[in-house]
């Protein structure tokens, strides 16, 4: 009711057709629908082949025809095509085809509170494509507020000039998003991916964010109005709840889901799988709770400086709040336990939100649950240090610029984004002193 989704790309699509199809298969559509029942989303890339096949996939219909924007030749993997587009018109066209459809679905809404963006920081279409429409949306909404759903490419490279695409990216979404929601590629691959099923890893990995996607905003009964209708603020709360200080803006996701396991157990769980990095840049995965720490974890957690601002935690399914039969001894002590978990900060006097929901619309079985956290965390920093600096040797060496010069970039949109994201750097490491 509150919402646009707007999905760009060929990653922003395939991550949205698994959305959509966790959220069509609840009466939780509704509130993701217009009065005629079509989804307010808009479907954007540059090649037809991926829409096509989520329109097949996901339930006949529900897809509004006008919001399916489609391009006739792809961005080339560089996101000075994505954002500045081919010599001809095509590209002016797809953007304008695409604030058009956007327009007349802002005007469906019975209120418009902002929009939320699937896409992925490695394409030309939706690193480039996915600047150039948020950009805009800021310009011609300013009171809408803009989250950011964004995929960060594999480390080990799926492009040649996934760093500069990803500093450019990024740089424009400090600008122009309220927040920017990252989940990493090789995460996902951990999280998601089904032992001995490596032919559907890529699928996996897009469930994995669907699902994270789905636990933090599908609706919940804690922002329910008085008539028990949700009117879908859950995106936006988030942001209230997780961005405390406007300047620091990038957020991380984790989640835990069981049919077995009791509150207590599955805190213990969720806590267990959240990263932190050894003296050498590995990343490795150990138990924060103290009393389960082994010796070679806890000379690793000398080292560890990640720290948080907020988080939010959602539990979904039976229940979910403290009190008998829950397994949660009480609600203080899950906030305590997450605040340490995640090293808030002191300065926040209540770092850490909840919700929750009786109905677990990740895993329809009864009984089950999830707990959904994300988290303002500072692992950020880092991932900005890393693409800051391959793209910096790549651009003093002069690698493939002339990619980016032919269609449009000029030195000071590279000068502007190191010197952004430099400054995230800065605020990250402002705050962490107050842990």
């Amino acid at each position: 009711m509150s919402t646009v989704w707007l999905q760009i790309g060929q990653c922003g699509n395939q991550v949205g057709q698994q959305w959509w199809d966790i959220v069509t298969r609840d009466e939780a559509r509704r509130v993701f629908q217009a009065a005629d029942g079509k989804l307010s989303a808009l479907c954007v890339d540059s090649e037809p082949k991926v829409i096509r096949r989520l329109r097949k996939e996901v339930q006949h219909g529900i897809f509004r025809d006008s919001n399916t924007i489609l391009g006739r030749g792809g961005r080339g993997g560089s996101w000075a095509l994505g954002y500045h587009g081919p010599p001809d018109s095509s590209h002016t066209d797809l953007v304008t085809a695409t604030m058009e459809s956007f327009r007349k679905e802002v005007e469906r809404r019975d209120s418009f509170c902002g929009v939320v963006i699937l896409h992925s920081l490695s394409g030309g279409t939706g690193s480039g494509l996915g600047s150039r429409l948020c950009e805009v949306i800021r310009e011609e909404y300013p009171l809408g507020q803009v989250l950011a759903v964004t995929v960060c490419p594999h480390r080990a490279g799926e492009n040649p000039v996934q760093n500069y695409n990803a500093l450019l990216c990024l740089a424009r979404l400090d600008r122009f998003a309220d927040g920017v929601l990252l989940f990493h590629n090789d995460e996902a691959l951990c999280r998601g991916a089904q032992p001995g099923d490596g032919s559907r890893s890529l699928t996996a990995m897009n469930s994995h964010i669907a699902r994270c996607l789905a636990g933090l905003l599908t609706p919940v009964s804690n922002l329910h109005a008085r008539s028990g209708v949700s009117i879908g603020l859950e995106p936006w709360e988030l942001l209230r709840s997780v961005c405390p200080v406007p300047a620091i803006k990038f957020l991380h996701s984790a989640q835990a889901n069981t049919r077995t396991m009791c509150w207590d157990g599955l805190v213990s769980s969720l806590l267990r799988s959240v990263l932190t990095r050894s003296p050498s840049g590995q990343a490795v995965s150990f138990p924060l709770l103290p009393d389960r720490l082994s010796a070679r974890d806890a000379a690793l957690c000398e080292g560890r400086c990640y720290w948080s601002t907020a988080l939010l935690a959602v539990a979904r399914g039976a229940s979910p709040g403290p009190g008998p039969g829950s397994g949660l001894s009480s609600l203080y002590s899950l906030r305590t336990r997450l605040s340490r978990g995640y090293n808030c900060v002191t300065w926040n006097p209540r770092p850490v939100e909840y919700w929750s929901d009786p109905k677990n619309i990740i895993d329809v079985a009864l009984p089950s649950r999830s707990l959904t956290v994300c988290a303002n965390h500072s692992s950020v920093a880092e991932y900005m240090q890393h693409v800051v600096g391959r793209a910096r040797a790549m651009y003093q060496a002069g690698a493939y610029l002339h990619w980016y010069w032919r269609h449009g970039c000029e030195e000071s949109d590279f000068l502007q984004a190191f010197q952004q994201l430099s400054c995230v750097e800065q605020e990250y490491s402002t705050a962490v002193g107050s842990v």
